[in-house]
């Protein structure tokens, strides 16, 4: 069956095509994958073009792709959420498509549609709004991406582009409780340097971070601590989160000045923490006042923020051998008191005084 919607062509799968649901209470992350794909297309001439929401499945690309040879590719995450109530709401959509228009520009892609991406969006949860889990704390993970599909193997930006929207029913991230991690601080490789892609959602960040990732996974840890590519000294972020951190009541986080990720997350900690009246500041911290601050007392707690986690507190942190525990390894009332409240927020059991949330 076709119908139109704004400039949405919506083919649905056949009864006999759709996918059974998974079981919610083994959801796992990224592993199952809902009925149904949004695309839209982008050619230099055209603009964007043919817009459509049509059953999940593969991509018909020839081994000429850009994207194969180069590299051009974006992508965002965000979530849905089933309320109490059976509504199901966004988390500050329009920042993501806003956040994807900015790392576009950086890899010389062109400006996403937001308004048409966020309507395709829309569509394709309500058609599939079956696959928001209803399990305590499980969510529809949302997954934009935009590639270079023109076929031509010269180095230049594409002529044709690809943006999809897939989704998948994600699990509960904590199953078993608030767990702090112990995190590796990275002094080998570097994920950014200033003037770098850093600060865009790129594919190439992510791929550039696997082999730090392994090698502190391999030690024994969950995570990396990247510090800055120049003098390896100012903390950036860890693994695929901003990084926090509390000294002497103070919340500190560093600035965004091109080598980190602006996350959705860490703007809504931050607008948080502020409203609560307590000292928030985005500035320089290097690694040695960290390690400092753990030895004599004063770091209260350290977490990151993500879309995924929403909050992952920090147990331990490991720099050249020397390991400093945080808050006797147990989620600090920071950690626990923003975690609370954002998905509170998120999942429309409180009032959302910024407005944030977004009704599907």
């Amino acid at each position: 069956m076709s119908h139109h919607n704004l400039e949405i062509t919506v083919h649905e799968c056949a009864a006999g095509q759709c996918k059974q649901r998974p079981d919610e209470n083994n959801l796992g992350f990224g592993q199952y994958f809902t009925n149904h794909m949004f695309t839209m297309r982008w050619n230099i001439d055209k603009g964007w073009y043919d817009a459509r929401i049509e059953p999940y499945g593969p991509f018909s690309l020839t081994p000429a792709t850009l994207v194969f040879h180069y590299g051009q590719a974006i992508f965002e995450g965000m979530k849905a959420y089933r309320g109490t109530d059976e509504s199901i709401y966004f988390f500050r959509p329009k920042d993501n498509f806003a956040r994807m228009t900015r790392s576009a520009e950086r890899i010389c892609m062109p400006a996403l549609q937001e308004e048409l991406a966020l309507e395709g969006l829309r569509t394709l949860v309500s058609l599939d709004r079956e696959w928001v889990p209803r399990a305590a704390g499980a969510t529809l993970y949302i997954r934009p991406v935009m590639i270079a599909v023109e076929p031509n193997v010269g180095l230049r930006a594409a002529t044709d582009y690809l943006f999809f929207i897939i989704a998948c029913p994600v699990g509960a991230y904590y199953p078993e409780g608030f767990r702090p991690t112990k995190i590796y601080v990275e002094d080998k490789y570097v994920r950014a340097v200033p003037g770098g892609v850093g600060e865009a959602k790129t594919a190439a960040n992510y791929a550039a971070s696997v082999l730090a990732q392994k090698e502190a996974k391999d030690k024994g840890f969950s995570e990396v601590l990247w510090l800055d590519g120049v003098e390896r000294r100012n903390i950036e972020e860890v693994g695929t989160s901003n990084f926090f951190l509390v000294i002497d009541d103070e919340l500190i986080t560093p600035p965004l000045q091109g080598s980190i990720l602006p996350g959705i997350t860490r703007d809504s900690v931050l607008q948080l923490a502020r409203s609560w009246g307590g000292k928030v500041s985005e500035r320089l911290v290097s690694i040695d006042e960290v390690m400092a601050a753990a030895e004599n007392g004063r770091l209260q707690e350290c977490f990151g923020t993500g879309t995924a986690a929403v909050i992952s507190p920090i147990g331990e942190l490991t720099y050249k051998g020397r390991t400093v525990q945080i808050n006797k390894g147990e989620a600090g009332p920071m950690s626990c008191r923003l975690y609370d409240e954002l998905q509170a927020i998120q999942f429309g059991r409180q009032d959302d005084p910024f407005g944030w949330r977004v009704i599907v």
